[in-house]
Parts: C-alpha cells; structure tokens; sequence
C-alpha cells in the first residue's frame, strides 16, 4: 500500500478547501461520503453524495476571509488492499472581520481505492477544543449566500 500517497490525498484535500479549489476537491471524494462533524455541530453523521457535500462548503468557506487547516502527521492503517484509513491532528483557522474561531481536534478518514486512485469516503472530526468567535460560521453562511465569494484566496 502506497502510504504517501494516502497521506497525500489527505493534505491535498485540506488545501484545496483553503485555496477553494472545488475542482480540485471533487477528485480527492468517492461518490458517496459519510460526514460525522457531531462533535463539532451536533446532529446526525450523514451521508451525502460528493457534490451535496461540496455545494455545502460552497456555501460556508467562501464566507470567511480565510482558512488555514493546520495537520500533524497522518498516520495510515489498512484493512485490505482497498481500503485504507489516515489519521492526524487538526487545527481549522477560520478568520472574518479580523476575528477567528479555531478548532482544534482529530480526523479520522477512510478512504477507498476505486482502482485508479485514492477516494475520501468518510470524515469524522472529533473536537477537543474551540477558540475565538464560535459565532463566525453563522456569519460566514450569511455573507456566502449574499455575496457568493468574500475573498479570493490567492
């Protein structure tokens, strides 16, 4: 199993989000993904099919001025040729209006060899800690939806 290249389907996706590189970010995700950020929002582990999820970040990350998804080392583990699960630490900067909200916590994904590449197929996020402006996707949300694109990340 090619552990780099686990590890960097991983680290690609988190820059893709922070660049919104949604083309980009569409190749990283099987078809089908299930999404567990409970620990974060609460809710239900859902799901979605890649281009829900997407459209839903389509309408949050633009709103930001900016985000910064800051990992440690992936670890990866496998079950079978297939199918492979990285783990890492996380720190999400998410910066508006010269404030911020970071998360701090731990990913968990599981990811599927479809035969060509490495496909994301589940995210769960658990939170071990929060700082700053946890108002701040409220407001990311709402200025999205009004405007389509607060910043252009580079």
């Amino acid at each position: 199993m090619d552990h780099r290249t686990i590890e960097a389907t991983v680290s690609r996706m988190l820059f893709a989000i922070d660049r919104l590189r949604w083309d980009d970010l569409e190749d990283h995700f099987s078809d089908r993904v299930q999404i567990d950020y409970t620990s974060l929002f609460g809710g239900d582990v859902e799901t979605l099919s890649k281009e829900e999820l997407l459209s839903r970040w389509r309408g949050l990350l633009p709103g930001f001025d900016a985000t910064q998804h800051m990992t440690g080392p992936i670890v990866v583990t496998a079950a079978e040729a297939n199918e492979a699960v990285a783990e890492t630490h996380v720190r999400g900067y998410h910066y508006l209006n010269d404030e911020s909200w970071m998360v701090a916590g731990h990913y968990t994904m599981r990811l599927e060899h479809d035969g060509t590449k490495w496909r994301i197929a589940s995210i769960r996020l658990d939170v071990y800690r929060q700082e700053g402006n946890r108002e701040l996707p409220a407001l990311a949300l709402e200025r999205a939806a009004s405007n389509g694109k607060a910043h252009d990340p580079f």
